[in-house]
């Protein structure tokens, strides 16, 4: 490889089909994974060209975002819910793509189960019709979220007719003190660089804390790139991605993955690759940190008092949120208090998630009148949680323990907010009508906080809890 290369550019140029009259890039899609939102009118379209799916055996389907995560008795209650089922379910059967339904132990979240079933590798470029398909750009993928006509594109063709990115590198140095997680990084990232700052840009993430990070911390902080404007985020592959992949179901096996491992150290960025730009985060400076407002950008650090409109590039935005809201400027994020306490999402639905709530939560008692949820992201992950006995001490708690799906993350299913609650959460939007209530009211936060917060309904610095 030619030195001062980026991950980015060697995997896009070896994924490279045609350059299109357009100036786009028609690029090759290694991995397709989909699921019962953007997937129905796609394979409408299949049909009425003629087509058929180029290379089903790329292809991998689940259902997430609509299914229940109690009662799960078919039908569901929801008829517009068990119809997009039933539409999956006959798509994948009609052509000949592997499923993994509610009665298969592969079945969660999608950006849960592609890297769990080591569908997601190195080197690739992975699409998927959801936003926060950049997760799995943690493994050294350029993974790529797009709209339902891409769908069909991808389906039909295996290509996508895309831009090309620039590529900004994220340097977070040093380290994270105690109660600062992943999720704290990257509400930070976005705070300091806009929730349009990554538009054009592939987000390059390394440092000390990257490097030390674990793969699901990884995942975690890639998820919301999308939240900071970028359509790509990705981390080098190194031995720590190596480890966790090893002796998943579709990782090559033997001789052949040590073959595949030299294959995925060559595709990491070159010592000397050049970047579009290059941003430094120190990470001994971050602390436990919400959001106050309706984008992912407006977050403070717990010790902090919320910012004046006047602070912001569009004053008239953060008006518009303190109006939704209902805060004041310049009073307290710690002590606001809450209604709901959600651990879940694609974003803090892991193994690694889970245990950081518990741990909190161990022999203790959610707050009075808060209702709280935790959501695996996967069947396994559920399994994994229940051999720990994580479950235990969540029900023991006054936690509900639910089946693995999106859950409150979107609200396209049962778990909803009402009226003007306020929900503690540990997934990745806090838009208006988000979390299914036009006045509900979501503050972002790791899922220890959110664990905190439950305990003591209201938001409190976690790091009380692990003293």
């Amino acid at each position: 490889m030619a030195s001062g290369r980026t991950l980015y550019d060697k995997i896009w140029d070896s994924h490279t089909v045609d350059i299109l009259p357009t100036g786009q890039t028609q690029l090759f899609v290694g991995l397709h994974l989909i699921h019962e939102i953007t997937t129905a009118p796609a394979f409408d379209m299949l049909r009425e060209n003629g087509f058929k799916v180029a290379f089903p055996e790329r292809t991998f389907a689940t259902v997430d975002h609509i299914v229940p995560t109690d009662l799960r008795t078919r039908p569901f209650l929801d008829a517009e819910a068990e119809t997009l089922i039933q539409v999956l379910e006959k798509n994948v059967g009609e052509f000949g793509i592997d499923f993994f339904g509610l009665d298969s132990d592969k079945q969660g979240i999608v950006h849960v189960i592609g890297p769990q079933l080591g569908l997601t590798q190195p080197g690739i470029t992975l699409a998927c019709g959801d936003s926060h398909t950049s997760t799995h750009g943690a493994f050294g993928t350029l993974a790529f979220g797009i709209g339902t006509s891409q769908v069909r594109d991808v389906l039909a063709t295996q290509t996508l007719a895309i831009d090309r990115l620039k590529v900004r590198r994220i340097n977070v140095n040093g380290s994270l003190p105690p109660g600062v997680y992943a999720k704290d990084v990257i509400l930070n990232i976005i705070r300091k660089l806009g929730v349009s700052g990554g538009k054009g840009f592939a987000y390059e993430y390394g440092g000390a804390v990257l490097d030390r990070m674990s793969m699901e911390e990884r995942m975690t902080v890639c998820n919301m790139s999308i939240e900071g404007g970028a359509l790509v985020g990705y981390v080098n592959p190194d031995q720590t991605t190596f480890d966790f992949l090893r002796g998943r179901e579709y990782v090559p096996k033997g001789e052949a993955f040590d073959r595949a491992v030299t294959y995925w150290k060559s595709v990491a960025s070159d010592a000397g690759a050049r970047y579009d730009d290059v941003v430094d985060v120190e990470g001994v400076k971050l602390e436990p940190t919400v959001t106050w407002g309706i984008n992912p950008g407006q977050a403070v650090g717990i010790s902090e008092k919320l910012p004046r409109p006047e602070e912001f590039p569009d004053p008239d935005g953060a008006r518009k949120a303190y109006d939704h809201m209902g805060w004041s400027p310049g009073a307290p994020i710690l002590g606001t208090p809450i209604n709901v306490a959600f651990v879940g999402s694609c974003t803090n639905s892991r193994l690694s998630d889970l245990r950081a709530a518990a741990k909190i939560a161990q022999g203790k008692r959610v707050a009075p009148g808060i209702r709280a949820l935790v959501v695996p992201g996967s069947a396994e992950v559920k399994t994994l949680a229940e051999k720990e006995g994580l479950h235990k001490i969540f029900t023991a708690a006054g936690f509900e323990w639910r089946e693995a799906g999106c859950s409150m993350c979107l609200a396209m299913n049962p778990d909803r907010l009402q009226g003007r609650e306020i929900c503690a959460s540990s997934s990745n939007r806090n838009f208006i009508g988000r979390q299914g209530s036009p006045g509900g009211r979501t503050l972002l936060m790791s899922p220890a906080m959110v664990a905190a917060a439950a305990l003591s309904g209201k938001v409190v610095d976690v790091r009380e809890y692990l003293a």
